[in-house]
């Protein structure tokens, strides 16, 4: 389970900001922020080390996926791995929407998810959101209109407990610095480490309501027979008018809580300033 809250053209310096937690057991083996080896494209990003996927990356040339799992009662154990879908969209050529178009035929192959995929490499930046579920439905892909988002284990803006306070949250810090630089570091620190739960009646009915209460918080942490599971990294994700991005992660290594920040400058960048006028 992962929370993510983001800004889509909504700021005259950051065209894009992602602030976003990784829910999984501690003892699963994971690698923290860095460029990864053995990769075509020039990828960022944290990696799980047991599917090789990934939650939250991008790429040298501006293209940025999030994923986050759909929280439901039974999945399907032969399932191809989800953490897969940002990796596919970041080596490809295709646009956003190209992508989830093509992602439709085989969304029914993956258990729940929700995706964002976002270009910011040209003039015709775009964000577009993809989920396969609810099943039988069809499956859904749209493109993300500018302002403030949060993606939970539901679809787009549900009105989870987590959500709505993460977006309040949010709001209110983005009052404070909306035509000016964002204090990354801090703004991890005070919205992505909320331990508040929710009351019984907000709970989504899916699930166990213990465990539904458990990962109602926005930072999780919980005992399970299986290990402790929770929250086991913190990051942000902005891209600047000028081309400029920076990835900052705080993850759990063992019992330390560590932090890394990787910043670089967007390959062929066409004049991403003319997006915001």
């Amino acid at each position: 389970m992962c929370i993510a809250v983001f800004v889509w053209q909504a700021h005259p310096l950051y065209p894009l900001i992602i602030f976003q937690n990784r829910d999984e057991y501690h003892n699963r083996a994971t690698k923290a922020l860095a460029w990864w080896e053995g990769c075509e494209s020039e990828i960022l990003g944290g990696r799980d080390e047991v599917a090789g996927g990934t939650w939250l990356a991008c790429s040298r040339e501006g293209r940025m996926a999030l994923l986050t799992n759909v929280l439901e009662l039974h999945s399907l154990p032969e399932a191809r791995t989800r953490g897969d879908l940002p990796l596919l969209f970041l080596q490809s050529r295709k646009s956003p929407k190209e992508f989830a178009d093509q992602l439709v035929n085989e969304a029914h192959q993956y258990n729940g998810f929700n995706l964002i995929l976002a270009d910011m490499s040209s003039l015709s930046t775009s964000m577009v959101y993809i989920s396969n579920r609810p099943k039988g439905e069809p499956i859904l892909v749209q493109e993300v209109s500018p302002g403030i988002h949060v993606l939970s284990n539901a679809k787009l803006d549900s009105p989870w407990h987590k959500a709505r306070r993460l977006e309040l949250s949010l709001k209110e810090e983005m009052s404070r610095y909306s035509e000016s630089e964002i204090p990354v570091k801090q703004m991890v620190e005070k919205l992505m480490r909320d331990k508040v739960k929710a009351d019984e009646s907000e709970l989504p009915g899916i699930c166990a309501l213990d465990w539904e209460f458990n990962l109602s918080s926005i930072f999780v942490e919980v005992d399970t027979p299986l290990g402790r599971y929770g929250t086991r990294s913190s990051a942000a994700l902005t891209a600047k008018t000028n081309g400029e991005v920076t990835f900052y992660e705080t993850h759990l290594d063992k019992d330390t809580w560590k932090e890394r920040t990787v910043t670089y400058q967007i390959q062929k960048l066409n004049t991403m300033e003319s997006t915001n006028n």
